[in-house]
């Protein structure tokens, strides 16, 4: 963990513009602290008062950092009078306390911030210019792989190969840990970056080297980072290029937003668990609309729930579109800062600061205004499952298999797969050998088994040979498994992932005892289902064992898999080779249950097209079960000791035996014990790896780590063209694109994850030829998230998804849509109307001068907080992108990548203009880029004749867009500002 320092360890306080609000106060130990006082500030502002908490932790922030340029007193005094339902155009100077990142989107943080030294060495400046400002916190989560599941050496097999895939990247993270003060890594194997966060990271309140005391504020480089806001921390995910200049001193800027609240009333049944109750929120809120606001909780039911069930609703945040979802200090804080091992002195500070400014409690109904409400009963809260393809689709448990039977012969227009209702129960046959298409594959399934923990791991540096023979040879199924059928619906994998509900130890427990009583009762799960337990906290495996029921957990088959975020990421691991033969010769409709928080279609993986999200016990419950066309509230769960059924209801653990076995995994001393050794002994693996020293990094030859091109023709002198520019003649506006080509017709609910290169790299993709040609065999491959730090492989997997739906492309002959990243060519010469992979296509385009751009729907850009989406856009030339609506993440780093969004009005959409994908566009865009100013749309045929004009609304929403775009994107405005400071 990296030491806190002040963001404004600069500021004269004497100067302050507000230095009347400067206070003081004692923590409950007696020491004497100072602040910035949101009460003494009330007496200029009457209304601080009654805004919603949230809102006043960002004024701390604008308060205490009022300079008078990044922040000042204006921007002070228009968020002091915030209005629940006033028109939101200002926009907030945001400056966090620290920064946290996971490896997959860390690594081209650390690769851009590596360029930027390069850049500033380059041009004879002092490289140690460019450090972070505030703490930055790197936690490598996101690297293992499911590849070996249910063994007693899964956890040891799968990080040996998780550090033979990642060598490259890891020596790279070491060279950061030794160049930058202020920058710290956590090494695998000790968790996922929320839960680590939660447990470790966050230190309530920080002391700046002026005395001063103030809030944890983050931003982190995943979209989850909002688990955090469940200890009542303002937080939340941002792309990258957002992170990398909050780390350099410049504020997240974002509109004054909307908070809304939401009111809980009342307990949660018997046999209902936090995961039903985030489900249920998570429809509620999508619902009511809550993309870009906050969501501030309060009342009653709020003050009853504990800490780990409010970091399960913060989590997904980005599922039901908030910016945060938010939960105020109060005594359950407290006690899950003691639970989790914090100092007294640590816990005092927080109740004594909190305290002094007037926000610690839940608020109840009417102490504060919100610009609406939302209510729940938490009485009304029944099990249920998300999926199959939405985590907001919820479905209720006793209605699941009637909605996948259902959406069986539905059509994918209405969220079905659209497959004959005759072949729902038709089954194949799978034996072992019997694959006509063996795809190439690194992922074992392996018989079932116990974990080993990773301090048993020995000290061998991977050997290429041994990885490759270990791959090999357990391609086969197990041999009890050589015989046997699958069909639709069919559980084919069940996981117990990091992300969303490993915080919280009543569910896992709950899953544990339904485990117990499932084993004693003769209950079994099928070997060839891909079990797996990855938790998100080494502690979860401790208070398992502690508690005895982990034995019961690996007899089923979740043995201890890894520590991160595996199958909630893609990082699941592949089926058989006879399983995936299976799938796509018949093309099945087959499921995964997981406790995570993405079932996005392919995303898991990409033969499984039926994705579930469920609490751990259900994840359980589903894979005895072995099948979605079985009603777990009515019929048997299985046959048990001499052919007795057994009923879901028969062994889901009661309240009263959870809450027994809650003192296990709130354990100080444990905490502490596992959290020491990050530093004490990270592990002989991460020991073993060596980097490169110096303060500007050499760019050693590789296929992982490489530098990015953005800087390459930089100059200090801000030329502040924009990047859309075509020297065209006669243009009217100086920010136009003119004559482009059209890239791609999109439909709604486009994610990152379908623009994101993502999951694992097909030898015959661009990404795979690529690394063919540089000498990369096809089982060293790895995936796109372990390669984010080389560009030359992520452009290639841009709009690659295996699920993207180019709808420029004719349909089928049944009326059906191809998948995957294509295009229809529309450049000069004879590949004209080819179609041909986006990047192929891409590079035809660029090496013509034409510029392109991209057409979509609803809800452009949702999902993931991925950079590269971004990036990858920016790389392959698209200067625009034209959407009915964006996510708020991903429209922020199109503009910081100097790409413009561009939103349609009304019912307009690329429908209505009756796109083809063959048109000339022209867009005229307001020459001083007024936020959300409008814009024009002009559609021409090849001949250049006009077929209609349409207005658009820009999406650069803030001045400081503005400023960043036409600096030709965020990176290049803020070296700019470090070099010339």
């Amino acid at each position: 963990m990296t030491q806190p320092t002040s963001p404004d360890k600069t500021q004269d306080l004497g100067r302050h513009a507000f230095a009347s609000t400067l206070d003081a106060f004692k923590t409950a130990a007696g020491k004497d602290g100072q602040f910035f006082s949101l009460p003494k500030l009330a007496e200029q502002f009457p209304s601080v008062n009654r805004l919603p908490v949230s809102i006043r932790i960002v004024l701390e922030s604008v308060l205490r950092n009022c300079d008078g340029r990044k922040v000042t007193a204006e921007h002070v005094a228009q968020l002091a009078q915030w209005q629940p339902t006033a028109p939101r155009k200002d926009e907030i100077p945001f400056i966090v306390s620290r920064v946290v990142l996971q490896d997959f989107t860390g690594v081209p943080l650390l690769v851009d911030l590596a360029a930027m030294r390069s850049a500033a060495q380059r041009l004879g400046h002092e490289p140690r210019k460019i450090e972070p400002l505030v703490p930055v916190d790197l936690v490598v989560d996101h690297s293992i792989m499911v590849d070996h599941y249910g063994t007693p050496d899964a956890l040891d097999l799968n990080m040996k190969l998780e550090f033979h895939r990642n060598r490259e990247r890891y020596e790279f993270m070491k060279w950061g840990m030794q160049a930058f003060d202020t920058f710290g890594v956590v090494p695998p194997g000790f968790g996922i970056v929320h839960q680590v966060n939660l447990e470790y990271l966050a230190p309530g309140v920080h002391r700046g080297k002026n005395g001063v005391y103030y809030p944890d504020t983050l931003v982190g480089t995943d979209s989850h980072t909002t688990m955090i806001n469940g200890i009542g921390v303002v937080g939340w995910g941002v792309g990258g290029i957002e992170a990398e200049a909050a780390m350099l001193g410049q504020p997240v800027y974002f509109l004054t937003p909307d908070v809304v609240g939401f009111e809980l009333t009342g307990e949660l049944r018997e046999g209902v668990t936090a995961t039903d109750l985030v489900l249920t929120v998570t429809e509620m809120l999508r619902q009511a609309k809550v993309v870009g606001k906050f969501v501030e909780f309060f009342g009653e039911g709020t003050r009853s729930l504990s800490l780990p069930d409010r970091a399960t609703i913060g989590n997904m945040a980005p599922e039901y579109g908030a910016t945060m979802g938010f939960f105020p200090v109060d005594e359950k804080t407290l006690d899950y800062f003691r639970g989790t091992g914090r100092s007294q002195e640590a816990i005092e500070a927080l109740e004594s600061y909190f305290r002094a400014q007037g926000l610690f409690g839940v608020p109840k109904s009417g102490d504060i205004e919100y610009s609406q409400v939302v209510r729940l009963d938490l009485a009304n809260v029944t099990p249920s499952l998300a999926g199959p393809k939405r985590p907001q689709d919820r479905i209720e448990l006793d209605n699941v298999c009637r909605q996948f039977t259902s959406l069986f012969s539905k059509s994918m227009g209405e969220g079905g797969f659209n497959q004959p209702a005759e072949l729902l129960k038709t089954r194949h046959h799978v034996r072992h050998g019997e694959a006509d298409n063996k795809p190439p594959r690194e992922m074992p399934p392996t018989p079932l088994g116990a974990p080993r923990f990773l301090e048993e791991m020995e000290n061998n540096k991977p050997n290429r040979k041994v990885m490759h023979d270990e791959a090999a040879s357990a391609t086969a199924l197990p041999p009890q498994e050589a015989d046997f059928s699958i069909g639709n619906g069919d559980v084919l994998i069940a996981a117990i992932t990091s992300c969303t509900n490993t915080s919280n130890p009543s569910v896992l427990l709950a899953a544990g005892l339904l485990a117990k009583k499932a084993v004693e009762a003769g209950l079994t799960v099928q070997p060839h289902i891909k079990t797996s337990l990855a938790p998100g906290s080494r502690v979860v495996t401790e208070y398992l064992t502690q508690t005895g029921l982990m034995p019961y957990l690996e007899k089923l088959g979740f043995a201890l898999a890894g520590y991160g975020c595996t199958t909630c990421i893609g990082n699941s691991g592949d089926l058989a080779p006879e399983i995936n033969d299976a799938i796509t010769r018949n093309d099945l409709v087959c499921a995964a249950v997981l406790s995570g928080n993405r079932n996005f279609e392919a995303r898991i993986h990409p033969n499984i097209k039926a994705n579930f999200l469920a609490s751990p016990p259900l994840v359980v419950a589903y894979a005895i079960a072995g099948t979605m066309l079985r009603d777990l509230a009515t019929e048997c769960l299985g046959r048990g000791h001499d052919g007795r059924e057994v009923h879901l209801r028969d062994i889901w653990p009661k309240a009263e035996e959870i809450h027994a076995l809650m003192h296990y995994a709130m354990n100080g001393q444990a905490f502490r014990e596992n959290y020491a050794r990050i530093k004490t002994e990270p592990g002989k693996l991460w020991e073993s790896i060596q980097g490169v020293a110096g303060e500007v990094y050499s760019w050693p030859q590789s296929t992982y780590i490489a530098e990015p091109p953005y800087f390459d023709d930089f100059a200090l002198e801000n030329v502040a063209k924009s990047s859309i520019n075509m020297p065209t003649e006669g243009k009217k506006g100086s920010e136009s694109v003119q004559g482009a080509r059209i890239m791609a017709l999109f439909g709604d609910s486009i994610t990152t994850d379908h623009i994101s290169p993502a999951g694992s790299i097909k030898d015959s993709s661009p990404a795979g030829r690529w690394l063919t040609e540089h000498g990369v065999a096809r089982l060293d491959f790895n995936s796109y998230g372990s390669r984010r730090g080389h560009h030359e492989v992520m452009m290639r997997g841009t709009f690659a998804n295996v699920r993207i739906k180019n709808l420029m492309i004719p349909p089928l002959a049944d009326g059906s849509r191809e998948e995957g990243g294509y295009t229809l060519f529309q450049g000069e010469g004879p590949q004209r109307g080819e179609r041909m992979s986006i990047f192929d296509a891409a590079m035809g385009y660029i090496a013509q001068g034409a510029t392109t751009v991209v057409f979509a729907g609803e809800e452009y850009g949702t999902g993931s907080s991925r950079d590269w989406a971004a990036k990858g856009t920016q790389l392959l030339g698209i200067k625009a992108v034209v959407a009915k609506s964006f996510e708020r993440i991903h429209r922020s780093n199109l503009v910081g990548m100097g790409v413009l969004p561009l939103q349609f009005r009304g019912n307009d959409s690329w429908q209505t203009l009756g796109l083809k994908g063959d048109e000339l566009i022209d867009i005229e865009a307001d020459a001083q880029l007024t936020p959300q100013s409008e814009a024009l749309l002009r559609i021409r045929r090849a001949d250049g004749s006009v077929v209609q004009e349409v207005a658009l609304t820009l999406r650069i929403d803030t001045p400081i867009e503005v400023d960043y775009y036409r600096a030709g994107g965020i990176l290049p405005y803020v070296l700019r500002q470090l070099l010339t400071q």
